[in-house]
């Protein structure tokens, strides 16, 4: 398309279509030549690449030819003239792999996007309406460069590398935009006060047109106005006005006028062309400068300038200063690229160079040029090593400390040195350089500390963090095991008859300590006739009979070898003989004694051994059946008991004794234990072991068992040894790159550190005693010292009496004039320097030109000024006089002491100042640590300061006397008012010392016993907070404890032998009585105490009688019964328990029969079966050792197993669940971070500047820790210094020199204020001018006069620029389509004189960019109903009425109205109101209208008008609707009688055509009716198709 557009105004009009069919088969870049017949033309395309057979000149090119018919299809080549035909094979250059590298394209940023006036298919313009954007198009510059130096050369050269880059491409540009203007001002008032005049209003343009929208309208209406008034006839026809023109450019004079003037002009400077050369002289050169005077009559003619003037003469020339041309120094050298490195931000660098001024220009001269110029640099920046990446670091951990964890009450109770569990440790966080990527890593990296606000984004590591110091925690050991059988010391090698018994216990819970003796875990009784293996028997069956049911048996037993601990190992380890397996027995027949069996063995009456005592252990066996007549006898009493020895081991017992290990010490034999995965040395550890008596000491060792002594010797490592590291020092702190002036005696020095990252430990190298240096600055110089030499002023410099005779014809050399003098530059030593270094050194230039006059003959002549009389003091003024000479004491006008003043009087100066306190007094600051104490602070593990004394700043003002902010160094050397301030420390909470512990929580078993704390002190001023405290304010700790169960329990002794009371000589056999004592007793203290037997459960008491049975001979006998069984835990209904007992004699036939062997009975709850459930009291408190603070602990509470009828039994019978771990959150308080630096003021200059240092939290406060405090930054006030600054005065009125009208100078001042940095409290006052700094520089940049012109009476002339525009925005439905928006201002003309249209100039306005545009839309706004007429206007949505051709409301209102009827135009519908109405007109959907809504006048109701000359009822002058708005009675009637005819014309024509005979013509409609529906029915008749209503009136 770009082809399109480029070609479309250069080809004809019938090739066209052809172009664009063939455009888009061909690429971008293909060239077509059009030589266009009348319907041939011939297309070539775009030349092929260079083909060759080696790169260089000697290629070709070739394309391809042919004929194409302006229709699209091609022909033959012989119907193009051949004369025309283009070249089909060239020459070229083929280019080289390498070329490409030399070469490149160049491309500018793309243009602004401009409208094109055509669519890209069509040659015509564009009529359609715009609905969203319209076509447009942007270019940018393609140039082919060398890639060495930018140079351009030929595009073919790029051409053969690649394509070039279109240079086109399509846009959108919003739809056109209209002028809006302002609504019009009110009438001015007329011209002239008597005849005929002319008065004038105007609008200004309120957004300018853009994007091809309509001009703007005039801004200005003029009407005639007369007044009643005639002129007197004694007034002239005309006014004159003395006009004058522009100042001509100032001029030297001619030498010879020069000579005449009696004044020589001396030159000193050298040649002002050259930059380089030094001038040592200033010199400014006095000219002249002349205008045009001239007399305007009120219709703008010329006439005589007597008509003016009168007596006076104009002023036509003055003295000027000759225009000096601003000069610079040469560039400095570039200087350093901003961008050194290579980083992720794509965006170039750029460095400055610089040029200072050497001359001031003066005058008209030619201003300054850009003193500083700026370009980019290391754009691409592949070359540049990559930026430094900056990361938070941290330095080793301190020792784990738990005094930071105490209040300030435990600190003073509790000794610190043995203090164990929860603590903190800290270290040192710090902003560091990472090292590159391709440096060697090193074991340790260590990186230079850096400016922390380089570390900025990322968040800082930890550092603060809990840990634990162990505590010594004794260990937990399990019961001794039962004492073994009498072993070898070695069973594998046994040997000698001695052995030992050994018993064992195990460490159920390590001890944590490292000081404590280990317990011995073994222990050893001497023994004689050791053996490591037993035969073991087990008797597998019953005694069977030899012969028979009974008598003499055998019973078969199991015989195994077993170890000491019961397993079973082969025969062979048994050395004795074996058992028989096979034992002979009796089984009792029906006469013989029955002895029931042996009860279990007694415990033993002793524990071990002595001299005097052993241990002995009984068991007995009772009758169960006498003997018949030929049976067993049964055996003797004694044969009924059976006693043996038990313990008869020695009561000596020993065990192996361990001391606790030595310390760790290198040992060269212990290589072996060298851990090479650590980096630390192994050493070794000893200890003493030796062989201990129980209850006595140490013995020989041959007494304790050798194989189980405890090793002496133990591996462990050393301590290691760590070196101390630290980082590389950082750089060294920026000396001022300003110079220092003379007076500032201060030394200025700059400072590094360095970070220790890890402290020496165990021998390894020390840390350096330096970690922070200071040196004073060596490169900062002091500012060079200029003063500028004024000389002696020249005499009063006229313009030259040439100019003078020829302009004024006046004689007399006197009058205003220049005078000058020179200025030298002057060095430290009365040396003269170049200008340029007093212009950069030396402050404001003094001034060279002063105004002066030379007395004429009737001027005033006065004596010189005296000198000013002496001050008396502060507040006392002096003064200075001078008197009139000669004939001005006479003359009337010289007396005038307005004008000519005989008396000036000053204040005085005054060196007494107020020094005033403001503002209030900053925050109590305590003093700052030194910059060493800062960095060791972290090692030494320093708390920060946070209460004691500090001061307080307020700020002083110092003012002169006359009210003035002046320098606080003047009253103060610091600038502040310092007072001494204390910040009270904070107080922690205090609670009471521990109460006694409490009784039991229960009477009998498991509970709690408490003992508590209460407050005593609240915490106060951020002290630590007390802990969670109950409803009471106490604070509570729980153990748990045993009540003392005092349970009362029926005690039995064994049954006594069952007694028979026989009578003559029967056997004693049958039943018997046995009885047994009982006894009442409670279990205290472990021992069992005799009490009333009231005291146990009567219910429950066990018989002490019962019956028992003896067998007679012949009957059967049976064992006693057995243990019940098991009930099962829950009890069930229907469980039962089972006994059971054996047969031992079986019965005789004519014997008792054997009774049950088998009884049962149910298991009835708390009767025959119990349940058990725990009875768990309520957890302790966390307990930790004694030493600790917070930490790991645990927590215990005691479980009572208890039976279903609530009795307390073993614990055994229930799953015991005691201890679990739990922990103490530790109370750590607030750790903070140093403070800041304080930064530099908020403001240089004001009361309302303020330094400010911050600091951060490292670790918030947890628990009873003490809290942050809410103060995380301090402000103090800055000292108020004076704030100096130029002030740029408004715009004067356009003032003409000497004349009414004309070219005349609009002039603003610059003064010198000082201030209190804010306007609204304290108003600017006036200040000297050298304060504020050059104010002769300060005027170069600011435009001090502007031109302007006074319209004389009659001129046509434009009005003064009228304010800006509000922001507005180029908007879419609300949206904006640019960020950007525009304001526009604009002048309108003014007509005085209707003689005068002529040579009016033309309206203008400008158009300037915005911040903070806003969419505007647009609205009719319609004032209230008046004698059926009302106003209508178009408004802003800001409120701004606006006007125009093309208003921008919508819905239109496109009205015409004639006579006070108004209709709508075609293509418009009418909207009604409900009373009938127009409202107003809107677009007929469908209708292609292009116009814009307009309105001038409207009325009310919708009235038929009258049509013009064709209309069909142009003769018709009834009028359809009455005056009062209403639809006369007639229309209805005709109504009717046309639809009637209608009617009866449709009838006719279907009659007609049903005979094939159809008239064809044009049928007119005459009208139709609508009916309008509202409170009031009206009819409208319209007139369609042929009434064309006229736009406007």
């Amino acid at each position: 398309m770009t082809l399109l557009l480029q070609r479309s105004t250069e080809t004809h009009q019938h090739c066209f279509a052809t172009i664009l069919y063939l455009s888009t088969q061909v690429s971008r870049n293909t060239h077509l030549d059009l030589n266009c017949d009348s319907s041939i033309k011939r297309l070539k395309c775009q030349w092929s690449q260079c083909i060759g057979e080696e790169c260089g000149s000697d290629g070709v090119q070739t394309r391809t030819l042919w004929c194409v018919h302006m229709e699209g299809w091609t022909t033959h080549h012989s119907h193009c003239q051949h004369m025309d035909k283009p070249e089909s094979k060239r020459q070229c250059f083929k280019v080289c792999d390498w070329h490409q590298d030399l070469f490149e394209w160049e491309v500018s940023e793309w243009g602004g996007c401009v409208l094109v006036p055509f669519f890209s298919n069509e040659l015509k313009l564009r009529t359609t309406e715009c609905i969203t954007a319209q076509h447009g198009i942007q270019r940018r510059h393609i140039h082919c460069v060398r890639t060495s130096n930018r140079s351009s050369v030929s595009s073919r050269i790029c051409e053969f590398f690649s394509q070039k880059p279109p240079m086109e491409q399509a846009c959108l540009i919003p739809c056109p935009q209209d002028c809006v203007v302002s609504d019009f001002t009110s009438w001015s008032s007329c011209s002239k006060t008597c005849g005929a005049g002319l008065q004038h209003r105007t609008r200004h343009i309120l957004a300018p047109p853009m994007y091809g929208g309509a001009d703007c309208p005039n801004l200005t209406e003029t009407r005639t106005c007369s007044n009643s008034n005639e002129c007197p006839v004694a007034e002239g026809e005309h006014q004159y006005s003395l006009k004058v023109g522009a100042w001509s450019k100032c001029r030297l004079p001619h030498q010879k006028d020069t000579l005449l003037n009696g004044r020589t002009t001396v030159d000193f400077s050298t040649n002002s062309n050259e930059n380089n050369t030094i001038n040592f002289y200033m010199l400014q050169e006095v000219g002249y400068q002349t205008r045009q005077v001239r007399c305007a009559r009120g219709d703008g003619k010329n006439v005589m300038l007597s008509l003016c003037t009168k007596d006076t003469s104009p002023l036509t020339y003055q003295a000027c200063l000759m225009p000096q041309d601003c000069q610079t120094s040469d560039w400095s050298s570039w200087g350093s690229c901003s961008k050194t490195c290579r980083s992720n931000d794509l965006s170039p660098g750029y460095r400055l160079r610089l040029r200072v001024m050497t001359q001031i220009p003066r005058g008209d001269g030619t201003p300054c040029p850009v003193l500083e110029e700026k370009e980019a640099c290391n754009i691409i920046g592949d070359l540049l090593p990559k930026c430094p990446r900056y990361m938070w670091r941290a330095t080793e951990w301190g020792e784990c400390r738990i005094l930071p964890l105490l209040s300030q009450q435990d600190r003073r109770q509790i000794n610190v040195s043995i203090l164990c569990g929860g603590g903190i440790q800290t270290r040192k966080t710090y902003c560091a350089q990472v090292p590159d990527d391709s440096a060697p890593h090193h074991r340790k990296e260590v990186s230079r500390p850096v400016n922390a606000q380089l570390c900025d984004g990322d968040e800082p590591p930890l550092a603060v963090q809990n840990c634990t110091i162990p505590c010594q925690q004794p260990g937990l050991l399990s019961q001794w095991s039962a004492w073994s059988a009498c072993l070898h010391e070695d069973c594998k090698d046994p040997q000698g008859k001695k052995g030992f018994r050994q018993r064992r216990r195990e460490v159920l819970w390590e001890s944590s300590g490292t000081l404590e003796t280990c317990p011995h875990l073994m222990e050893f009784i001497p023994c004689e006739d050791p053996a490591c293996y037993l035969w073991q028997v087990q008797q597998e069956g019953r005694c069977i009979p030899i012969n028979g049911s009974c008598g003499s048996g055998t019973a078969v037993h199991n015989i195994t070898c077993v170890n000491t601990e019961g397993e079973v190992v082969a025969s062979a380890q048994c050395v004795d003989d074996p058992p028989p397996t096979e034992e002979s027995c009796e089984v009792a027949c029906s006469a013989d004694c029955v002895v029931g069996s042996w009860s279990f063995w007694s415990a033993c009456s002793h524990s071990c051994a002595t001299k005097t005592a052993e241990g002995k252990q009984s068991r007995t066996r009772t009758i169960l059946a006498i003997p018949g007549t030929d049976g067993k006898a049964c055996p003797a009493a004694p044969a009924l008991e059976e006693w043996r020895v038990c313990n008869n081991h020695p009561c000596s017992v020993f065990y192996w004794n361990a001391s606790t290990w030595g310390p760790c010490f290198a040992d060269v034999n212990a290589t072996s234990f060298w851990n090479e995965t650590s980096g630390c040395t192994v050493g070794v550890q000893r200890r003493k072991v030796s062989c201990t008596k129980q209850n006595v000491g140490p013995v020989v060792n041959k007494r304790c068992l050798d194989s189980s002594r405890p090793e002496t010797v133990r591996p462990c490592l050393l301590p290691c040894r760590k070196d101390c590291v630290v980082t590389p020092f950082s750089e060294w702190t920026a000396c001022p790159s300003t110079c220092l002036t003379g007076n500032n005696s201060t030394a200025v020095s700059q400072s590094r550190y360095r970070t220790v990252i890890q402290r020496a430990a165990n021998g390894g190298q020390e840390c350096p005693d330096t970690v922070y240096e200071e040196r004073e600055c060596d490169s900062v110089r002091v500012c060079p010292i200029y003063r500028w030499r004024m000389h002696k002023w020249h005499s009063c410099t006229l313009v030259p009496d040439s100019v003078r005779r020829g302009l004024s014809g006046s004689g007399e050399a006197c009058g205003n004039g220049l005078e000058t003098r020179g200025v030298s530059c002057i060095g430290e030593n009365e040396e003269p320097a170049n200008m340029t270094e007093c212009l950069q050194w030396a402050g404001p230039s003094p001034p060279l030109i002063r105004e002066c006059r030379v007395a004429c003959k009737d001027d005033c002549t006065l004596t010189a000024w005296s000198k000013f009389s002496e001050c008396a003091g502060c507040g006392s003024s002096q003064t200075r006089k001078r008197s009139l000479l000669g004939r001005s004491k006479k003359k009337e006008h010289c007396l005038n002491e307005d004008v000519y003043p005989l008396e000036e009087t000053e204040t005085c100066p005054c060196d007494e100042f107020l020094s005033q306190p403001y503002g209030n007094w900053s925050a109590c600051i305590l003093p700052n640590p030194s910059s060493y104490e800062s960095l060791q602070g972290w090692m030494s593990h320093r708390e920060l300061k946070e209460c004691g004394q500090g001061l307080r700043y307020r700020a002083v003002a110092c003012i002169n006397q006359q009210g003035h902010l002046v320098n606080p160094t003047l009253c103060t050397d610091t600038g502040y008012t310092v007072e001494v301030c204390h910040i009270p420390c904070p107080l922690d909470c205090k609670l009471s010392e521990w109460s006694a512990w409490s009784a039991c929580s229960a009477s009998c078993g498991s509970g709690l016993k408490i003992r508590s704390k209460w407050l005593r002190e609240k915490a106060f001023n951020g002290g630590r907070p007390c802990p969670k405290l109950d409803l009471k304010n106490q604070v509570y700790e729980a153990v748990p404890c045993n009540g003392e169960c005092i349970q009362y329990e029926w005690r039995i002794e064994p049954w006594s032998i069952c007694t028979i009371s026989t009578m003559d000589d029967l056997p004693a056999c049958g039943e018997g009585v046995q009885s047994r004592k009982i006894r009442s007793v409670s279990e205290t203290g472990g021992e069992n105490v005799t009490v009333d037997d009231v005291l146990c459960d009567q219910e429950e008491t066990p018989p002490r009688a019962q019956v028992c049975l003896i067998s007679c001979p012949n009957d059967c006998v049976v064992s006693p019964w057995g243990p019940w069984s098991s009930c099962p835990l829950e009890c069930d209904r229907g469980s039962t328990r089972n006994r059971s007992r054996r047969i031992l004699r079986l019965p005789a036939p004519n014997g008792t029969s054997c009774p049950e062997l088998v009884q049962s009975e149910p298991c009835v709850l708390n009767s025959t079966c119990f349940t058990y459930r725990h009875k768990v009291s309520e957890w302790s408190t966390c307990q930790l050792s004694g030493h600790a603070v917070c930490g790991h602990g645990s927590r215990s509470r005691h479980l009572d197993c208890v039976q279903s009828d609530g009795k307390v039994v073993e614990l055994q019978m229930c799953k015991q669940v005691l201890l679990e771990s739990c922990a103490v959150d530790c109370p750590v308080s607030c750790v903070l971070s140093e403070w800041s630096p304080w930064a530099d003021c908020s403001h240089t200059c004001g009361s309302r500047g303020h330094s400010e240092r911050t600091r951060r939290i490292l670790q918030e406060a947890h628990e009873e820790g003490r809290p942050c405090p809410t103060l995380l930054s301090q402000t103090k006030p800055c000292p108020i210094r004076p704030c100096y600054m130029w002030l740029l005065g408004n715009w004067s009125q356009c003032t003409v020199e000497g004349a009414k009208c004309g070219e005349g100078l609009r002039r603003r001042n610059l003064t010198c204020v000082v201030h209190w940095g804010h306007w609204h409290e304290s108003p600017p006052q006036p200040a000297e001018m050298e304060l504020c700094g050059d104010v002769l520089k300060r005027q170069l940049q600011q435009e001090m006069e502007q031109p302007c012109f006074v319209p004389c009476p009659g001129d046509c002339h434009l009005t003064e620029w009228s304010s800006w525009s509000s922001c507005q925005l180029t908007c879419l439905e609300g949206r904006s389509f640019e960020s950007t928006g525009r304001q526009a201002r604009s002048q309108a003309v003014i007509i005085q004189a209707t003689e005068n249209q002529g040579s009016c100039p033309h309206q203008v306005f400008e158009t300037q960019p915005c911040e903070g545009g806003k969419c505007h839309s647009y609205q009719w706004k319609t004032g209230g109903w008046n004698n059926n007429e009302r106003a209508v206007w178009c408004q802003r949505s800001d409120g701004v009425n606006v006007t125009g051709e093309q208003p921008q409301c919508m819905p239109t209102l496109v009205m015409s109205c004639l006579d006070g009827v108004c209709g709508c135009e075609k293509g418009y519908t009418e909207v009604m109101t409900s009373h009938g109405f127009l409202d107003y007109c809107t677009r007929t959907p469908g209708v292609d209208n292009s116009k814009k809504a307009d309105v001038k006048t409207n009325s009310g109701r919708l009235k038929p008008r009258p049509s013009q000359a064709n209309d069909l009822f142009s003769e018709w002058t009834l009028r359809p609707v009455s005056p009062d708005g209403r639809v006369k009675l007639w229309v209805y009637a005709v109504t009717v009688v046309g639809f009637i005819v209608i009617l009866f014309v449709i009838a006719l024509s279907f009659l007609v055509c049903l005979h094939r005979v159809c008239f064809r013509g044009r049928s007119i409609v005459v009208g139709h009716t609508h009916f309008i529906k509202g409170r009031k029915k009206h009819l409208k008749v319209r007139q369609v198709s042929s009434l064309k209503l006229s736009r406007r009136v």
